[in-house]
């Protein structure tokens, strides 16, 4: 009975000898940057994504929760739409926080497309763009350096799911914020360069390129 008692022990041992050299593919659930938004508002890696038959409509691009931001995330959509202006006329203070360290582009868009003295041609696109109920928008400066700070992580991904990378050259890498300067509210808002970080207050009346962005939320 001993030699019995002996011998399951020493299998035992050897069992949990051999499970603690063996290797667990564990797979990484959480959402980080890089990872594929989908029509269906599912969040993939990239390698789920080809599996999955799904369709991308964006790159997440943002999965930290602050206390100051919309959502838990954010995503850049696969594609710019049409330069166009922030305002068709100016002397018109659209009402944005014109704070550059908020992350309130939703709110500023929401605020660009309901004003009533002059029209944002570039917020109205925005809203046209919202075939799958994604709450797209411009994003506002404090969003589009999160976007700068990650742009290694998400033009290889955009690329991969058919999309238009970010351009980081000196012609194509100015964007429009949907934050206005302060002080210059009715005249002026913030382009934002993802080729060197850096902001250019502009002409709300000028064409310049839009790469919307969503939010994530649960």
């Amino acid at each position: 009975m001993i030699r019995k008692l002996q011998w399951v022990a020493a299998a035992t041992i050897a069992l949990l000898c051999a499970a603690c050299d063996a290797h667990f593919d564990v797979p990484d659930t959480a959402i980080q940057p890089g990872h594929v938004l989908c029509t269906d508002g599912t969040v993939l890696s990239y390698t789920a994504y080809e599996q999955s038959g799904k369709r991308a409509i964006a790159v997440l691009f943002d999965a930290g929760q602050r206390e100051d931001a919309e959502g838990c995330g954010y995503a850049v959509y696969l594609w710019d739409i049409e330069p166009l202006a922030f305002a068709d006329s100016l002397g018109v203070d659209q009402d944005t926080s014109a704070d550059p360290i908020a992350f309130d582009g939703n709110a500023n868009t929401s605020k660009l497309f309901e004003a009533k003295e002059t029209a944002s041609p570039m917020a109205k696109a925005v809203f046209d763009m919202w075939e799958y109920k994604q709450s797209a928008f411009v994003p506002s400066v404090a969003e589009m350096r999160v976007l700068y700070d990650n742009l290694e992580k998400v033009n290889p991904i955009i690329e991969r799911c058919g999309g238009q990378p970010l351009p980081a050259d000196e012609e194509n890498c100015w964007y429009w914020t949907s934050t206005e300067v302060a002080g210059q509210e009715t005249v002026k808002a913030w382009l934002y360069s993802l080729g060197s970080g850096t902001m250019h207050e502009t002409p709300k009346n000028q064409a310049h390129r839009v790469r919307p962005i969503i939010s994530l939320n649960k």
